[in-house]
């Protein structure tokens, strides 16, 4: 077989949507690079990242490192940058919504459809594009999370806020991970069964 011979294959493709989530992002983010570089000869990731998200990137200083690492779009609105239409005709393998908040979850488990993210993973489903989620509240209680100044705060989970988890796990399509190194096998089932 020449080299003229040998069929080029192409990089599949992931969506990341960052939300205004504070909770699990730097760990998060870390977690991507790794995945980034262990599977970036197979896989290209694009990041988008919500409005707020781009605030909490701000806050906990993670700007710069996301964008040196990955190719990065901020919304403008429900619409643009067109992920959504890209995620309904099967352009990505999977859209992967990390960390993300509460406000979130809600919208995506009553079919809202109104920012970017959301529309994203509404319009993935109804495409049979599959959507992995990382909520920041998932049990009902006292958790703890990292403040932007590297403290930690005490805050409660409410049992609307897990009810709202729990309508996601019911929704066909949808994955829930508990944690950012989750994410990991999520990579591992979509791209390294198809090398063996």
């Amino acid at each position: 077989m020449t080299p003229q011979d040998t069929p080029i294959r192409r990089k599949k493709k992931v969506a990341w949507g960052i939300t205004g989530a504070g909770d699990k992002l730097a760990e998060t983010i870390k977690t991507m690079i790794r995945i980034k570089r262990r599977y970036e000869k197979r896989v290209d990731i694009a990041v988008y990242v919500s409005k707020a998200g781009e605030q909490v990137l701000k806050y906990y200083r993670l700007t710069k490192t996301l964008r040196e690492n990955f190719n990065v779009q901020v919304e403008i609105d429900a619409n643009t940058p067109f992920l959504a239409g890209q995620l309904q005709t099967g352009k990505f393998e999977f859209l992967l919504i990390a960390p993300v908040t509460s406000n979130t979850v809600a919208k995506i488990s009553l079919g809202i459809a109104d920012t970017l993210i959301t529309n994203a993973a509404i319009m993935a489903l109804k495409g049979f594009t599959p959507v992995y989620i990382i909520p920041t509240d998932h049990k009902e209680g006292i958790t703890t999370t990292q403040l932007p100044n590297g403290k930690y705060s005490k805050i409660r989970i409410r049992e609307e806020d897990a009810g709202n988890v729990e309508k996601l796990i019911m929704m066909r399509g949808v994955h829930i991970l508990k944690n950012p190194t989750d994410i990991n096998q999520t990579f591992k089932n979509h791209f390294e069964k198809e090398s063996t």
